[in-house]
């Protein structure tokens, strides 16, 4: 088999899956199915298939929960590589493709979204191998999706002649767009048309070559944010000024529907893009009146819905029938479910009303650990902050909050101006406005802390950072 470096491309928006996901916590990273994310499942599948360890490009927002996730299922990127702003595709697959050319010329990428189910891991390594050799021979390979029925949410592909040397794998003929139902069930009478599943395989300097022919300004930005970038703690960071340049671009419109090497496989692996909920109640397992439950879930005289409650409260149903109902610590959303689609609508709304619930949690990951908003009000917010084995905050201070901290479970260390000392459960301290200080886990157990904020303003902005370990902090001027 010809060696293939996995690209895994983890952007997203949260928008799709709200409000499980969120604009700081996307579908990819979430366990939808099982104990592991989806981010984590892709990239246990990919490494194994191609023994190779992963690249991923990512979203500098989400860059801290991505290691630990990958870390925790451990898998040893080759990088994580962070664009500054969303670009789309094909900048991600042209940033990828210029790091790998750069140690191998030769280099074959498989392209795969972090965030797609694939439940036979099997036929995916399979045609991985298939798709390899063609573009160890200059294809441009995708995966098509042999349809489950006339589905009119995806883009299809229409297949061509068969690649000479390469029976199972065709010449496209064309993309279609994402058709209405009479269309959809037209191109499954008439065979011959895949789902497009937005994965490829390709040699990383193929890939270059029509990029430079067909969507130069790409090729342009993208080469100049690789030459620029810089290494921060474990991360590339592209130089931003270059790739923000950088038009928006699918794969799809900057080369496929552009070059001649675009050939596809039809593959069968159990795929989904988990594109919205009702693709969870499809793929769920169901009682006996259709219903598909997840937590804490009392479904009575209902049927044929999806129920998923999270953070342990009691999600009670009463007559309801084609629905989809998810329940969070702060959010609950109602739909029927042949409208899931139109959650982005919603989310959309959340974000023109300036809503925190569109971008985050009330749990809130940071690289140090999480924190959990309990309780706010004018002038006071409360939080439970939870800080790993042996990690700290960062050096700063507030100019409009003072903090209060009670230690409930394990040990702090806390650093107060010029002093510093350990806290155990049940001391505390208090941290009055502008003070310098910082927090830390010096213990082999998590340390669990109560903060009441009290201010005139307690945003997360409000923080002046001295000093930071994962390099959050400004570097002095020269």
């Amino acid at each position: 088999m010809t060696q293939i470096t996995p690209v895994i491309l983890s952007g997203g928006s949260g928008t799709r899956l709200w409000p499980l996901s969120r604009a700081q916590y996307p579908k990819q990273l979430l366990p939808l199915f099982g104990p592991r994310s989806l981010l984590q499942e892709t990239a246990l599948r990919s490494r194994d298939a191609c023994g190779a360890a992963p690249l991923v490009v990512a979203n500098n927002e989400h860059r801290f929960i991505i290691a630990e996730q990958l870390a925790a299922a451990g898998v040893a990127p080759q990088a994580i590589v962070l664009e500054p702003s969303g670009r789309n595709t094909a900048p991600a697959a042209a940033v990828a493709a210029f790091l790998l050319v750069q140690a191998d010329p030769d280099a074959v990428m498989a392209l795969l979204p972090s965030d797609h189910l694939v439940r036979n891991d099997a036929a995916f390594g399979q045609a991985l191998a298939q798709a390899a050799k063609a573009a160890a021979e200059g294809m441009l390979v995708t995966f098509g999706i042999a349809p489950q029925g006339p589905e009119t949410g995806y883009g299809y592909i229409k297949q061509g002649a068969a690649l000479p040397g390469h029976a199972a794998i065709h010449r496209v003929d064309r993309f279609v767009e994402k058709p209405d139902l009479k269309t959809a069930e037209g191109y499954l009478a008439e065979g011959g048309y895949s789902w497009n599943s937005g994965m490829f395989v390709m040699s990383a300097a193929g890939y270059l070559a029509e990029l430079a022919t067909h969507n130069r300004a790409v090729y342009d930005a993208c080469q100049a944010a690789v030459d620029e970038a810089q290494t921060d703690v474990d991360f590339l960071r592209l130089d931003p000024a270059a790739f923000e340049a950088c038009p928006s671009d699918s794969i799809d419109y900057a080369v496929m529907e552009k070059t001649e090497k675009a050939a596809v496989l039809p593959v069968d692996m159990g795929w989904s893009d988990v594109g919205a909920w009702h693709a969870l109640w499809d793929l769920g397992e169901k009682d006996d009146r259709g219903n598909s439950t997840k937590g804490d879930v009392i479904a009575e005289d209902s049927s044929n819905c999806y129920l998923r409650s999270e953070d342990g409260a009691l999600l009670a149903t009463v007559g309801l029938e084609d629905c989809i109902v998810v329940a969070t610590a702060d959010a609950v959303m109602v739909s029927p479910r042949a409208r899931a689609d139109e959650v982005k609508q919603l989310v959309d709304r959340l974000k023109a009303d300036d809503r925190a619930e569109a971008v985050h949690h009330r749990r809130v990951y940071r690289p140090w650990g999480n924190y959990t908003d309990t309780d706010q009000s004018a002038g006071f917010r409360c939080k439970r902050i939870v800080v790993k084995p042996g990690a700290k905050l960062s050096l700063q201070k507030h100019a409009q909050r003072s903090e209060h901290w009670v230690v409930v479970r394990g040990i702090a260390r806390v650093t107060l101006d010029e002093r510093t000392w350990d806290m155990g459960v049940n001391e505390s301290t208090y941290i009055p406005i502008g003070a310098v200080h910082r927090l830390e886990n010096p213990g082999s157990e998590p340390l669990h802390l109560v903060e009441v904020q009290v201010g005139d303003y307690l945003g997360e902005d409000d923080i002046v950072r001295l000093d930071d370990t994962y390099g959050r902090a400004p570097k002095p001027s020269a």
